[in-house]
C-alpha cells in the first residue's frame, strides 16, 4: 500500500496531512482527485460520521481512506451545534453560523458559556482494519468576534489558558493546541502500526 485517500476536498486540510505523512513515503490523494462520490453523512456522532465518510469512499475506490468529523459542542445548548456545526445556520456559512450561535447564547451568562471543539479521525483499510483518534480543546464562547485567523467558530472560541481566541493564534500555534492538532498527533502516534498491519 502506497496511497492513502483523505476524504476531503479542503486543500488546506490535505496540505496539513501531506506534511505529517511525508516521512512515511505515502502518496496522498483527496476527493478532488476522483470523480464525485456521494456521501450521506447521517450518523449521530462524530465517529459515526467519520466512519461513514471513510467507508463510503473506500467502497468506491478500494484504497485505504482517512476521514474526520469535527464540531463545536456548547454546554448551555445541550451539545449543539455538535455534528451539525458546519451547517448550523446553512451550509458551511461561517458568518451565519456565528450569528446564530450568538443569538442562541444571548441570555446565557459568561460563566455558563463553556464549550469544547472535538475532532474524531477514522482511518479504514480494505481489509477492515480501523484506526480511531480523538482530540478536544476546552474554551468559552465570547459575545463578539476576536481575531482574523482561522475559520468557522474560531473568532468566538476563547481559550482561557492562552487569553486568546483560536482566531488570534497563528496557524502553527493553533495546530499545537487545537482539537484537530491533538487528534492528528494521536493518529500519527498509532499510524505506523496500523499502516503496516496486514
Amino acid at each position: 500500500m502506497t496511497t492513502l485517500v483523505i476524504a476531503t476536498k479542503n486543500a488546506g486540510k490535505a496540505r496539513e496531512y501531506r506534511k505529517m505523512l511525508a516521512p512515511h513515503g505515502i502518496e496522498i490523494k483527496t476527493l478532488a482527485d476522483f470523480a464525485p462520490i456521494k456521501i450521506n453523512e447521517n450518523g449521530h456522532s462524530f465517529e459515526e460520521n467519520a466512519t461513514i465518510k471513510a467507508q463510503t469512499v473506500m467502497n468506491v475506490l478500494g484504497l485505504p481512506v482517512m476521514a474526520d468529523d469535527s464540531g463545536l459542542v456548547v454546554d448551555a445548548l445541550n451539545g449543539a451545534p455538535g455534528i451539525y456545526s458546519a451547517r448550523y445556520a446553512g451550509d458551511h456559512d461561517d458568518a451565519a453560523n456565528n450569528a446564530k450561535l450568538l443569538r442562541a447564547l444571548a441570555d446565557v451568562p459568561d460563566e455558563k458559556r463553556t464549550a469544547h471543539f472535538h475532532t474524531t479521525i477514522v482511518a479504514l483499510k480494505p481489509d477492515g482494519t480501523k484506526l480511531v483518534a480523538n482530540g478536544r480543546i476546552n474554551g468559552q464562547i465570547l459575545r463578539q468576534r476576536r481575531g482574523e485567523n482561522g475559520f468557522g467558530y474560531d473568532p468566538l472560541f476563547y481559550v482561557p489558558s492562552l487569553h486568546k481566541t483560536l482566531a488570534q493564534l497563528t496557524a502553527e500555534q493553533k495546530n499545537q493546541v487545537s482539537h484537530r492538532g491533538r487528534a492528528l498527533r494521536q493518529f500519527m502516534n498509532d499510524f505506523p502500526e496500523w499502516w503496516q498491519v496486514e
